[in-house]
């Protein structure tokens, strides 16, 4: 069977960006609110993950290591020579191995509610969700809008509302879910930061439960001369309003 990423390209011209997504989702799922306007000036690339869209899954646990090669060669079949990176939730360790371990090829790494490693509450988070996943547990979407969404977004929702994003949440997983998880509570690239040499922006949620903003200080700090900057929202704060980030993103990789 192929190791090869599927992906989607946007935007036809100017510098690449590759798209990194986070569990269980895919490169629109995490990106689509902010793809057209990073595409009007990027050439953008968004692979889905193993276990993502129609990416295959191993029959082993996931590499860090394969998966960060995997990308890049999703850019290459995309045609991509250098190109920015940017990672969101899982997605960012992910650019980060790929910044440290391809640095001829990486402009520019962005990190969106990112972690270096599984702190505390991020583990328990993970670990809650892998048991309540493993069981099929039906109040699993409960868990995932708990986590994923600002508490001033669910104040403003009516109770259907909130039944609808538990639904939805809740409805299909990626098959590599499980696979997603254990890697997000195994990886570590701490070790990596200092190696990173490109430009780096990290983005934090200020309202984030699911991977609280320590994670995102703790990898500005490690990335030589790498900006931090804050946005409203929780750890879905794309989605809750997306243009904050996309703001941030666009001075970033406007330099």
């Amino acid at each position: 069977m192929s190791d090869k990423l599927s992906y989607e390209v946007r935007g036809g011209s100017g510098p690449g960006l590759v798209l990194v997504h986070g569990t269980s989702s895919t490169g629109l799922g995490t990106w689509g609110t902010v793809v057209d306007g990073l595409a009007a000036g990027h050439r953008v690339v968004l692979p889905d993950l193993p276990g993502s869209g129609s990416s295959p899954l191993p029959a082993g646990p996931l590499d860090l290591d394969a998966v960060a090669d995997q990308v890049v060669a999703a850019a290459d079949d995309a045609g991509l020579g250098t190109f920015r990176v940017a990672g969101a939730s899982l997605g960012a360790p992910v650019a980060v191995r790929i910044a440290a371990r391809h640095p001829e090829r990486v402009e520019k790494l962005v990190s969106v509610v990112g972690f270096a490693h599984a702190r505390p509450t991020l583990r328990l988070n993970l670990e809650l969700w892998a048991a309540m996943y493993a069981r099929r547990e039906p109040e699993l979407g409960k868990l995932v809008v708990m986590l994923s969404f600002a508490e001033e977004f669910l104040a403003a929702l009516s109770e259907e509302q909130i039944a609808q994003y538990t639904a939805m949440m809740s409805a299909h997983p990626a098959p590599g879910t499980s696979a997603q998880i254990e890697l997000g509570l195994r990886l570590d690239v701490r070790g990596d930061l200092a190696e990173v040499r490109t430009p780096a922006l990290v983005v934090a949620a200020a309202g984030d439960r699911f991977v609280p903003p320590a994670h995102s200080r703790e990898l500005a700090a490690g990335i030589p001369g790498a900006r931090l900057a804050e946005v409203p929202g929780g750890h879905a704060a794309l989605f809750e309003d997306p243009r904050p980030t996309l703001a941030a993103l666009l001075d970033f990789l406007g330099d």
